[in-house]
Order: structure tokens, then C-alpha cells, then sequence
């Protein structure tokens, strides 16, 4: 079993419940050291005082805020600690949003939370059945590692997770930085848009995660490979020319016959769902359902609008298809 990377608790209202968290993701980036040309000699960064240019011991180093050019406050790791009394050890819910009102631009990195002894397994079960069927996420802080985070708790199947969120203020305008984005009054073609919608339709797929993979690491292995024989490396072919404004509607039209013979032919993965239940029993049933299993009867019974409904609106939505 991993190690837990925090332990401390996690409060929401009068209820407190003793949490660790731990990382849910791993890293497999291909990593390269870095040689001297012409050798197999490695090259190594060194900690070094840039005045006298000798090497420092880590125990020796300390952090210094500049106040001014040269002029430093040196602050230690105990002094950061006492700052912030109690809270570097809790995650105080201060309350809870709807999951698609948090833009994907916010989120940083992910974390399993997990209950810290048998004993506080029904609280913790309670509040991840509940997250799960409000359709939302708590909102807090966290101080970890002498970093203060915004975070977000959020319920998946079986466990709960704590994203870290950018602040609002590390989060750039994309009228600032994307040159050439069209106007908010500027309306695609009626015409063409549904196209668009229809082809989306066409290639929906259920997100099976296992079914993708880091071909470029793959692709990497293999350079690697060819240049320890000796064979020559092919490169990969040019990615295709833009299509031309004027050829638009053709090449949406086409491309939704492309997505629909796939979808004949077994090709794709079409998103399935399941089994539409019918009647006032059955409007009664998806009231029991999670978020997730609504959207899944929602993407197979074709209901318009769906990824922005919330978990009510999914409900309603099917019981009115069902009646």
C-alpha cells in the first residue's frame, strides 16, 4: 500500500473526519540525462554560492525572501509552520458548487482521499454517496509542504478525490493571450452548426480511459531502438493541410456518413447506456441512480443539452422521455 503524501481532517459542518490523502496519478514521461558530446561522461547540477563559486551541503541552505535588491529576510521551515496554527492539518469545507460551474482550467493535480482507520468508513461512505448524488464539490483550503491550496472535493465511484485549483489570479484571460478568437456576437450558420452537432453525435463514444495510451513514449523506445542498430529512423508523416472555409459544409457533411459507417460497421465505440426504464416506477428508479449512470440513459436516448444538466435536470429529463 502507498503512503499517505497528508493526514489530517477533513471538517464539513459540525462532522469531522480523520483523512489522508494520497497521489493518484504517476508519472511516465520518457526522461533523458544529459552527456557531454562525444562522451558518456553525465552532467550534473551542483548547489553552488554564485559569489565564492563553491559547492553548499543542503543542510546549510536556508530560504531568504528579497525585500531589495541584495537584501534578503531569511525564514525558517518551523517559522512558516507556526503561521498558519491548525489549518496545515485541515480541509474546512466552506461550501459546495456545482461540478460544471469549475472551468478545467482550474484544475492543477488530484489526489485520493481516504479514511484513516475502519472506523470512519460510514462517515466517509456517507459523504461520498451524498457528493455523488448532489452533483457537486466542496470547496477549501489546504496548507501542504508550505504551500497554501484551493481545492475541490469531489466524489467518484467508490472513493473521494481532492483536486488542488488554480487561484483566481494564476488563471490567464484567454482574450489576453489567444490572439484572433471570435467576437461573443459572432453566430455560426444554423445550417452548419447542426452539422457540427450531428457529427459530434455520430462520434460519441464512452469514455473508456484504458483505451488510450502515450504513443509518443512508444515512438521515443523506438528511436531509441533503431539508432542502438543503426537503422535509419522514419519520421512521422505531416499532420493534414486546414480545411477551406468554403469547403466546410462538405467536409461536415461527409464527415458525419464517415462517424454513422463506423458505427455500422463496429468500428467505434458507441457510448451504450443503459436500458431506459419507462413510467412513474421508472422515474422512481432514476431517482436512485448516480450522476453518471443518468448520463450514460441520457447519451443513449439522445436527450439534447445533456453534459450541462445537472443530476435533477438529467432526471427529469429522462422521466419526461419515459412518460
Amino acid at each position: 500500500m502507498a503512503r499517505p503524501i497528508w493526514t489530517g481532517v477533513l471538517t464539513f459542518g459540525l462532522v469531522t473526519l480523520p483523512v489522508a490523502l494520497y497521489t493518484a496519478t504517476e508519472d511516465h514521461t520518457v526522461h533523458f540525462h544529459q552527456l557531454q558530446r562525444g562522451t558518456s561522461d553525465r552532467i550534473r547540477n551542483k548547489r553552488v554560492n554564485e559569489r565564492t563559486g563553491k559547492e553548499v551541503d543542503t543542510d546549510k541552505i536556508v530560504k531568504g525572501y528579497e525585500i531589495d535588491e541584495g537584501e534578503y529576510v531569511v525564514v525558517e521551515p518551523e517559522e512558516l509552520e507556526e503561521i498558519a496554527p491548525g489549518r496545515s492539518k485541515v480541509i474546512d469545507l466552506a461550501g459546495f458548487v456545482d461540478l460544471h460551474q469549475v472551468e478545467p482550467v482550474y484544475f492543477a493535480r488530484t489526489y485520493y482521499v481516504g479514511p484513516r482507520g475502519k472506523e470512519y468508513v460510514k462517515v466517509y461512505e456517507l459523504m461520498r454517496s451524498a457528493l455523488d448524488r448532489s452533483d457537486k464539490a466542496g470547496i477549501a483550503t489546504l496548507t501542504m509542504r508550505g504551500k497554501e491550496y484551493l481545492t475541490a472535493l469531489r466524489a467518484q465511484p467508490g472513493v473521494l478525490v481532492l483536486h488542488t485549483l488554480h487561484w483566481a489570479d494564476e488563471v490567464r484571460d484567454p482574450a489576453d493571450v489567444v490572439p484572433e478568437l471570435p467576437e461573443r456576437r459572432t453566430k455560426s450558420d444554423g445550417k452548419e452548426l447542426r452539422t457540427a452537432e450531428q457529427l459530434i453525435d455520430a462520434l460519441t463514444i464512452d469514455w473508456e480511459p484504458a483505451d488510450y495510451h502515450d504513443t509518443y513514449e512508444e515512438r521515443v523506445k523506438k528511436l531509441v531502438a533503431a539508432k542502438r542498430k543503426g537503422e535509419e529512423v522514419v519520421g512521422e508523416p505531416e499532420p493534414p493541410e486546414a480545411t477551406n472555409v468554403i469547403d466546410l459544409m462538405d467536409v461536415l457533411s461527409r464527415s458525419v456518413e464517415q462517424g454513422r459507417s463506423r458505427g455500422r460497421r463496429g468500428g467505434g465505440k458507441p457510448a451504450t447506456g443503459k436500458k431506459q426504464t419507462t413510467g412513474r416506477k421508472g422515474s422512481e428508479d432514476l431517482g436512485s441512480l448516480s450522476k453518471a449512470e443518468l448520463y450514460e440513459r441520457a447519451s443513449a436516448a439522445g436527450v439534447p443539452g445533456r453534459s450541462k444538466m445537472t443530476r435533477d435536470q438529467l432526471v427529469k429529463a429522462l422521466a419526461g422521455q419515459a412518460a
